[in-house]
């Protein structure tokens, strides 16, 4: 696929819907329960935050509005600012995801885009200085 195919559909159908999304989703929080950055900030029962995280996702990727049917608006910004999300944090957030994305098996330049993407709102939920 070259980068003109992936502008004309959004990026949830780009990466393959669902089934990638879930991949991503499940290689990604065994990383973040590790990471002793952030691993602390999530419930010991990760399942219920891995299923808002694939609604979130396919939302936020062009699929479906599955989270907003469920919750409502995302409002992410303040549903994060309970947690002390420092620059480093989101840092260690990004970071996992990098490495789920590089284990899901997607090309290269779809990993670059899913990460571009999710730049913004990591450093944006950033609520406590370094």
């Amino acid at each position: 696929m070259n980068g003109n195919e992936h502008e004309s559909k959004s990026l949830y159908e780009a990466i393959g819907g669902a089934d990638a999304l879930s991949r991503i989703v499940e290689a990604f929080y065994p990383k973040v329960q590790a990471d002793p950055l952030i691993g602390p900030l999530f419930p010991p029962d990760i399942v219920p935050v891995m299923e808002k995280q694939k609604l979130f996702l396919t939302q936020f990727f062009g699929g479906p509005p599955l989270y907003s049917d469920q919750y409502g608006h995302p409002m992410m910004r303040a549903r994060h600012m309970p947690f002390p999300i420092t620059p480093e944090r989101a840092d260690a957030w990004l970071g996992c995801m990098k490495r789920a994305l590089e284990e899901s098996g997607l090309e290269p330049e779809l990993q670059t885009l899913l990460l571009q993407r999710l730049k913004g709102p990591a450093y944006h939920f950033v609520n406590t200085p370094q």
